[in-house]
């Protein structure tokens, strides 16, 4: 039987659930033909992880017309007896067998402030409209924690007999600890990751500006591609007067080590989340966490952070002041996570998706 997998997404941030999965299906399984639909730069990459498996290009840009027409039409040009997409976005008129993995619904709930509002509103209701229409027509729906589950279930009304939790994984970063010169013997914060609204930066700020008066040496890191969400909070902490936040921008795998080995806390200040891997990648390289309670992140992090309420600054000040005045803590802390990480496993992840495969193909 022929399985299509939709690896558009392959080589982003949210592509990286698809490109491990199709990475350990590809060591377990051997009775289904799978071919993989991805955009030309992926080509190489998803050839070099999955060998036996047919890759090929698709230009449908997510989110297009031509993802309901044209994706439609290529799709059904190969027959499948099954396709997969990975992320909701999908063309909603193909009538074949369909399994969908639904991330979260974070993008309903969120705007982005640096796009047009009136085509961000048009947007957002088309995703509106999707997330509620793809597990009606899936046969099957995963979800990355049990927390997604009942969010779409309460959102969409579609059958609970249709979800399947398949918890996600971190790895261990195999490159080189690689210093960032200006934080070498510096004690920081640290956060990783896009700035969009949902992650709650701002109150992350204003928690750090109540811990300097503790702590006046700390600084506080926040690390990723400046985009013009990044450049607006940046701005607007220079223009407030507050001084030690660090803006390093994109940082490569081997800094990313660094700055996880090196930084006193781990922050995940996030109003909404349907996994949250970063916070397990902290911990797979001896970095203690503090963590927002809100959404799934308690049933990720389990006891191995410690938690605050995001909507309160003093209370995510409070949490982390924890960690940095309680030496056993923040020892226990590290402990508690190296124990954490291993109950999760991208392999296991694969087994249950193609138990799932299996299900709705029997």
């Amino acid at each position: 039987m022929k399985i299509v997998i939709d690896a558009r997404e392959s080589g982003t941030t949210t592509g990286r659930y698809v490109d491990k999965l199709i990475e350990h299906l590809h060591k377990i399984d051997n009775d289904y033909e799978f071919v993989l639909l991805t955009k030309k730069p992926q080509l190489d990459y998803l050839k070099k992880i999955a060998l036996s498996y047919k890759v090929i290009e698709t230009p449908y840009k997510e989110f297009s017309f031509g993802e309901q027409l044209g994706f439609k039409k290529q799709i059904q040009s190969l027959k499948p007896d099954l396709v997969h997409f990975p992320m909701v976005q999908q063309p909603i008129f193909y009538r074949g067998k369909v399994v969908t993995t639904m991330q979260d619904l974070t993008g309903i709930r969120f705007r982005n402030p640096t796009k047009s509002w009136l085509i961000f509103t048009i947007k957002q209701s088309i995703y509106k409209i999707v997330n509620w229409y793809a597990p009606r027509h899936s046969k099957k729906v995963i979800v990355p924690t049990n927390y997604v589950k009942n969010d779409v279930i309460n959102y969409t009304h579609a059958p609970a007999s249709k979800f399947v939790v398949t918890h996600e994984a971190a790895d261990t970063i195999p490159d080189k600890a690689e210093p960032l010169p200006k934080l070498v013997g510096k004690h920081f914060l640290l956060y990783t990751g896009r700035p969009m609204p949902h992650k709650n930066l701002p109150g992350l700020i204003k928690a750090f500006t109540i811990l300097k008066e503790k702590n006046p040496d700390l600084l506080l890191v926040l690390a990723g591609k400046k985009d013009l969400l990044f450049e607006k909070i940046e701005s607007d902490t220079h223009k407030a007067g507050i001084k030690d936040v660090i803006f390093p921008g994109f940082v490569s795998e081997g800094e990313l080590r660094w700055l996880y080995e090196n930084c006193q806390v781990y922050v995940f200040p996030s109003f909404s989340e349907g996994f949250g891997l970063p916070g397990l990648e902290a911990m797979t390289l001896g970095a203690p966490v503090a963590s927002s309670n809100a959404t799934c992140l308690p049933e990720v992090h389990g006891n191995a952070a410690e938690y605050f309420n995001p909507a309160d600054p003093d209370d995510m000040a409070k949490a982390i002041q924890r960690v940095l005045s309680d030496k056993h803590r923040r020892a226990e802390l590290i402990k508690l996570g190296y124990l954490r990480v291993k109950q999760f496993s991208w392999d296991r992840m694969a087994k249950q998706t193609l138990e799932v495969y299996k299900d709705v193909l029997s």
